[in-house]
């Protein structure tokens, strides 16, 4: 089971902490689930580490988060190679795929080498519903602000570009996050940015941004545009997701 449109969910959540694992899927992942249509079966879910260099701690705690889910998850890890034959075919299998956090700018590099770009792609334009958080949100844009260069924030510029948009995320908990997305569509560097609070996650139907789904309470999202040389903020209240 696929969508009947390319989805993307873009977050700056989806993980809690589990009671008998480190951690558990969230409301987020729950719903990119739910966006795919998979019913009757275990929901497949791909889990893509390479922003944080694959560890092999994060695989073992997605496996077992999948379990509690209740979904068969896969991981596609990259280093120190690939670890499935055919990572084009694997992504194509899935409900989801979800991309985990780390550094947006490595990801991007790695996924070059091994040609994931157009797989992603590929991937998308079947139906999977691709998704993930922080990085694994970013990378689907054209760009955003990272921390991927050290510890002033700057600008990533050669996301997907499967969505038209930058992406701001984590606004409500860094603080220097909001002025340099303003900076950055301000003077032209990132086009209109779509920004999320930590929990909350936008849902895309093609590249039309369709709403704001959030697994806390009191959290927002918001677009940014250039007004001449100013940028002008707009906050979408999400819909509260019901707890797994």
């Amino acid at each position: 089971m696929t969508t009947d449109a390319p989805t993307i969910l873009a977050t700056s959540g989806g993980y809690r902490p589990g009671h008998r694992t480190w951690f558990e899927l969230d409301a987020l992942v729950h719903h990119a689930v739910e966006l795919s249509g998979a019913h009757g079966r275990r929901p497949r879910v791909a889990f893509v580490g390479t922003a944080a260099g694959d560890p092999e701690g994060f695989s073992f705690r997605a496996l077992e988060a999948g379990r509690v889910a209740g979904f068969d998850v896969s991981v596609l890890s990259l280093f120190p190679m690939p670890n499935h034959e055919d990572p084009a075919a694997l992504l194509l299998e899935q409900d989801v795929v979800w991309v985990n956090g780390g550094s947006v700018a490595n990801l991007l590099a790695v996924w070059d080498v091994h040609d994931l770009r157009p797989a992603m792609r590929a991937a998308w334009e079947a139906g999977v519903v691709l998704a993930g958080v922080s990085a694994g949100s970013i990378c689907w844009y054209v760009g955003g602000t990272t921390d991927s260069f050290g510890p002033e924030l700057r600008a990533v510029t050669n996301g997907l570009g499967l969505l038209p948009y930058g992406n701001g995320v984590h606004y409500d908990s860094e603080e220097r996050r909001r002025p340099l997305v303003h900076s950055l569509v301000a003077d032209g560097t990132l086009p209109q940015t779509h920004c999320t609070d930590d929990g909350v996650g936008l849902v895309y139907r093609g590249t039309e941004l369709v709403e704001a789904v959030s697994e806390r309470d009191g959290k927002g999202a918001y677009v940014v545009t250039r007004d001449g040389d100013r940028a002008h903020e707009e906050r979408l209240e999400p819909r509260r997701l019901p707890s797994p």
